[in-house]
């Protein structure tokens, strides 16, 4: 029987450590770490990702900032408000929420949060260092996979790692990382995607199985080898009458057929998803100590 990667357990193991530094930071007569969020419009799933944002830095000693924007704001008037949030030494990171409303280009507003506030690891700076082995932001959720990996000690060097989804914000920087010069690294990486011709036979061949697609329950036991180590990014609410939410959270692997093959496998929840926001509190921090970038 696989065992059971709890995500829950080490991002609360990490915290621990971060809200432990912050407190020492704070002792020695530094600020805390300042993250800012912007959020516009009203959407549900956005809510809910940026209050856990601002509990977490609540919980971990950091201050907070959550700039709410009307969905009918120009993208020139958004664009000025990151600006801001560049100019003001006092804040040390900035994250804006996706999705955004359809007039608002989203690669434009990454690409103006500036390289050492871009905690998210979404600038085009931040992912080509990463992509050459320089310091860099890296993805909250790529960088959460990485820490749980090391976390469980499990074996990467020599592997081959197929990655199911080619995303900017996980399954491209994923299929990178994967293959870097590194401890959860020195994989043979095989990137996939919905145009992937005989993805089954791919999958099956993986020794470590990253599924970041965004279909609920696509990935079956047909797709896993025996021994095979799972990573289930997925996180999709699916219509669920029988809870009182009215939907469940469904990862991209089918839980109950994969398991029994696996030698490890994340749950949805309690798995890769409370990393990501460990992720992003502890690039918070490395900003807020210049360590990516030194502070002026």
């Amino acid at each position: 029987m696989s065992q059971i990667i709890d995500g829950k357990f080490v991002s609360e193991t990490m915290k621990a450590s971060i809200a432990k530094e912050v407190e020492e930071l704070v002792a020695a007569g530094q600020r805390a770490p300042h993250l800012v969020a912007i959020l516009v419009g009203n959407n549900g799933a956005s809510e809910t990702y940026v209050a856990n944002k601002v509990k977490s830095c609540e919980e971990l000693g950091f201050t907070s900032t959550l700039l709410r924007f009307d969905p009918t704001i120009t993208e020139a008037e958004l664009l000025a408000a990151v600006q801001g949030v560049n100019d003001n030494p006092d804040m040390d990171g900035l994250i804006v929420q996706l999705p955004l409303p359809d007039h608002i280009n989203p690669d434009k507003v990454m690409e103006t949060i500036h390289p050492s506030k871009d905690v998210d690891g979404f600038h085009p700076i931040n992912i080509g260092r990463m992509a050459k082995g320089l310091p860099a932001y890296i993805s909250a959720t790529p960088q959460g996979v990485l820490d749980l990996l090391a976390y469980y000690q499990i074996q990467t060097a020599g592997k081959h790692c197929v990655v199911v989804g080619r995303s900017q914000i996980v399954g491209l920087p994923m299929s990178i990382l994967m293959q870097r010069n590194h401890p959860q690294g020195n994989c043979t990486v095989t990137l996939t995607h919905s145009r992937t011709p005989n993805l089954e036979e791919i999958c099956a061949q993986g020794d470590i199985v990253i599924a970041a697609l965004g279909k609920p329950e696509f990935i079956k036991a047909v797709h896993i080898k025996e021994g095979a180590v799972v990573i289930d990014v997925g996180l999709t609410r699916v219509v669920d009458t029988s809870k009182k939410s009215g939907f469940a959270l469904k990862g991209d692997v089918d839980f109950a057929d994969v398991a029994p093959k696996c030698s490890y496998i994340t749950p949805v929840p309690k798995g890769v998803g409370p990393m990501t926001i460990v992720s992003l509190m502890k690039n918070t921090l490395l900003a807020a100590k210049g360590t990516i970038y030194p502070k002026n």
